[in-house]
């Protein structure tokens, strides 16, 4: 398993930015002898860590090395910063384009994989959940599949500017940096039923999506809430809960189920 650290000038972020990967293209053949997911060409997994977090934290966290390995998968692990992976207005803030666009670019063409969209697919937790959701359909013809663990479906609450939410993650200076007028955030691209509904209206496929999440998660209220949406909506999606809060324990129980889901018989 190779493991490699990148730095590189984005032109979207307007900066040096870092990236990790697990490449399983040197795993000696006794640990893969029979394992019909090395009968294919490698696939691409973008993974997206949370709020706070960085380039490390599936590394550290959970068996995304393993899951490499075994599903002989490229993993990517960017840094989004604590962007919800949107495109803010600001110069050097454009980390929606800078992960569905520029960085698969960058990674198939430095490591020779894959730029076919049934060999790519993007997926994330919390505000990673947030941004592999809607980076997956703003760039739904880059990604096959998108998976989305505890995601920080958030958008509803910031609107009113409520006292709880600004206690848990951020102020609404930060939200209005991030995700411009609140007042206008619901009808805005950066609410991801704003963005389903007008892609439907265009007659645009829309990638499938797994989503999880904790019974015990405070964002669980959230995500029943969009999985609901997207059942009205007819977009195709599966949504599992179990007992679990927001925490690496339930998010390593399903990040292999996630990528079972997400390769298929592949």
């Amino acid at each position: 398993m190779a493991l490699l650290q990148v730095n590189y000038f984005s032109e979207a972020l307007k900066k040096i930015t870092t990236f990790h990967i697990f490449l399983p293209n040197d795993v000696q053949p006794i640990m893969i002898q029979g394992n019909k997911h090395y009968e294919r060409e490698i696939k691409t997994l973008y993974l997206l860590h949370g709020f706070s977090g960085g380039t490390i934290d599936w590394m550290l966290g959970s068996s995304a090395q393993d899951m490499a390995i075994k599903y002989n998968i490229a993993i990517v692990m960017p840094s989004g910063d604590n962007s919800f992976y949107l495109d803010a207005k600001a110069t050097g803030k454009a980390y929606g384009r800078f992960v569905g666009e520029e960085l698969v670019s960058y990674v198939s063409k430095t490591f020779g994989l894959s730029e076919k969209k049934e060999d790519l697919y993007i997926g994330g937790l919390s505000m990673g959940g947030f941004g592999a959701i809607h980076t997956g359909f703003l760039y739904h013809d880059t990604f096959h599949k998108i998976f989305a663990l505890s995601s920080a479906l958030i958008i509803h609450n910031i609107k009113d500017k409520t006292k709880e939410y600004e206690d848990i993650i951020a102020n609404y200076e930060y939200y209005t940096l991030t995700f411009g007028d609140l007042s206008k955030l619901e009808q805005s691209e950066n609410n991801p039923e704003y963005l389903v509904k007008k892609l439907k209206k265009e007659n645009k496929q829309l990638p499938s999506l797994f989503m999880a999440c904790g019974t015990e998660d405070f964002l669980l209220q959230e995500n029943r809430r969009f999985h609901k949406f997207l059942v009205d909506e007819n977009v195709d999606v599966v949504y599992q809960e179990s007992p679990g809060i927001h925490d690496w324990k339930f998010w390593n129980e399903y990040l292999e189920p996630a990528i079972v889901w997400m390769l298929g018989n592949k």
